[in-house]
């Protein structure tokens, strides 16, 4: 049987003392894209904050597995090294870290990390055009500090940018889609999109199904009230867009 790369078994999460995730079960295959759905406060960011180690995130019960290692056990860095990668619904400035710099920096770690030798300063100073480009990410602000003083769609933009240069095992997106228009949202998505195969897997949370236009996902969950409360494949997404979270609502 093959090991799954992310299994999560009856997840209990609380944020200062208030229970927020209660009991959820999640399996994520190598190479598969899960989609949560749900309303706001449903604890859709949580999950994935707790997975990537936020410290606001105290887990009161249950088990992480990321490939087949105790991932609550980890550091967030150790997380990271290990092959995870968060991108934020709404990213932080660093100011006075040129996103250049910091690019390569992380990018050394993470491929250090593999046990792979990284390339030359030259030699990812021209993969960074290239992905930047893709994106219609302008190269000016890669020599801006980090994030500051870009726009809502340039700092996703951004986020995917770190994402396709790190390439991660797991990919979680937290609501990645909002403050993002039509041609912002199509180029967001393909750059997922097009870095889909058996090593690279993603957790996308979002309200809408807007983005699924252009992501093809495997698996698809609705979540009310801190638990996962229905599974299904891509016309669940469609069911959700048409009528809603009501069906769920009115039962929990």
């Amino acid at each position: 049987m093959v090991e799954p790369l992310l299994l999560i078994k009856n997840l209990h999460v609380a944020i200062e003392g208030k229970e927020i995730v209660h009991g959820i079960d999640l399996v994520i295959g190598a190479g598969e894209l899960h989609v949560v759905m749900g309303p706001n406060g449903s604890g859709k960011s949580t999950l994935v904050h707790t997975l990537m180690g936020h410290p606001r995130s105290a887990v009161t019960g249950g088990s992480v597995l990321f490939r087949g290692q105790d991932l609550l056990a980890m550091s967030p860095d150790a997380r990271a090294r290990g092959g995870l990668f968060l991108a934020f619904q709404y990213p932080r400035e660093l100011a006075g870290v040129p996103l250049r710099s910091f690019l390569y920096a992380a990018y050394k770690q993470h491929t250090t990390a593999r046990n792979m030798r990284p390339r030359s300063l030259l030699s990812f100073q021209s993969l960074l055009a290239e992905e930047a480009e893709r994106l219609h990410f302008p190269s000016a602000l890669l020599d801006r500090p980090v994030h500051v003083g870009l726009s809502g769609g340039e700092r996703k933009k951004c986020e995917i940018l770190q994402l396709r240069v790190l390439r991660p095992a797991l990919a979680l997106l937290d609501e990645t889609d909002s403050g993002l228009d039509i041609d912002a949202l199509r180029v967001v998505a393909e750059g997922v999109q097009q870095l889909r195969d058996a090593s690279f897997s993603v957790l996308l949370v979002t309200h809408y199904a807007r983005m699924l236009q252009y992501l093809r996902p495997d698996h698809v969950h609705v979540m009310i009230g801190g638990k996962i409360v229905e599974s299904g494949g891509p016309d669940l997404a469609q069911q959700l867009e048409k009528e809603g979270y009501e069906k769920w609502t009115r039962v929990t």
